[in-house]
């Protein structure tokens, strides 16, 4: 009999646990049935520290736009969630090395999901660069080497172009809506407009959704659970380990070269996507890093 109690008694512990923990966990979807919402809106965002005003009707209705968007495209949404994981310990330090804000990273996330796009225009790789502007920011772009798709320089780069906007605007939130708006356009409306804040701009449709979708994406990723998205981590995708191979000559034949390192074609392509032919051409001599995973591949 004290048997049955005591087991009992921790039945019933345990179930208390898991409501309590329940209670915990379930509060704001608590919270939101009784204010009779369907999906959690926070009470304020912020871009590098500078707040958007969402008192202002206008603007509070752009950003619940792109959160509904982005929480309702739930692939989409899942699969940055997962590169990000992969991707931003890549782009955080550098951000950090050149004192821009890490909210940068969710604006890599908006212009290419965190992928090597290509765009209809032809900006390439997960900052998208144009190949004009990529070569000004210090990058090769040639038939054989495409440095936009190399994550490490392209987001040098990036650091480059919003440290100039930046100067430029004096507004990070300014800076982030010019690298869509381009410099010249976002400052030729601020003259004929006679202000200077983003959010009292009267910009093309694009522009005036760029900074809500880097807001939604940012909160959307910080809080994902808030919006559906309970992704263990186990599921994220990961960095596989590699090590550097230093090459100054011509490569004739990247197939040779791979099985020379343990690896094969596809591999090593997928590690080094900024090798854009069949072959390395070096006429310089340049030195150029080639990343090669040791385990995991």
């Amino acid at each position: 009999m004290k048997k049955i109690q005591v087991f009992g008694a921790t039945l019933f512990l345990v179930f208390a646990s898991g409501l309590f923990i329940y209670s915990i966990n379930g509060s704001q979807k608590e919270k939101m049935l009784k204010e009779g919402t369907t999906q959690y809106f926070p009470t304020e965002v912020d871009f590098a520290g500078e707040k958007a005003p969402l008192q202002i009707a206008d603007v509070k209705e752009r950003f619940d736009r792109e959160l509904l968007v982005n929480a309702n495209l739930h692939s989409s949404t899942i699969l940055v969630i997962k590169r990000a994981n992969r991707a931003f310990p890549i782009i955080e330090p550098i951000l950090k090395q050149y004192g821009v804000p890490d909210d940068f990273k969710y604006l890599a996330v908006i212009e290419s999901a965190l992928v090597n796009a290509v765009s209809s225009a032809g900006a390439r790789g997960v900052w998208q660069f144009m190949p004009e502007t990529a070569k000004e920011k210090g990058m090769e772009v040639s038939e054989t080497v495409d440095e936009r798709y190399h994550l490490q320089k392209s987001t040098e780069a990036a650091c480059k172009y919003l440290l100039k906007a930046k100067e430029k605007f004096g507004s990070w939130t300014l800076a982030a809506a010019s690298y869509n708006g381009g410099m010249t356009g976002v400052n030729n409306k601020i003259d004929e407009q006679k202000v200077n804040d983003y959010y009292d701009l009267l910009l093309t449709d694009e522009t005036s959704r760029y900074v809500f979708r880097i807001l939604a994406l940012k909160e959307i990723m910080k809080n994902p659970s808030l919006y559906g998205f309970d992704i263990a981590k186990y599921e994220l995708y990961s960095n596989i380990p590699t090590k550097i191979v230093t090459v100054d000559s011509t490569i004739t034949d990247l197939a040779t070269f791979a099985k020379a390192q343990g690896i094969n074609y596809k591999i090593l392509k997928i590690h080094n996507p900024w090798l854009r032919d069949k072959k390395l051409a070096n006429p310089t001599k340049k030195v150029y890093q080639i990343e090669i995973p040791t385990q995991g591949y």
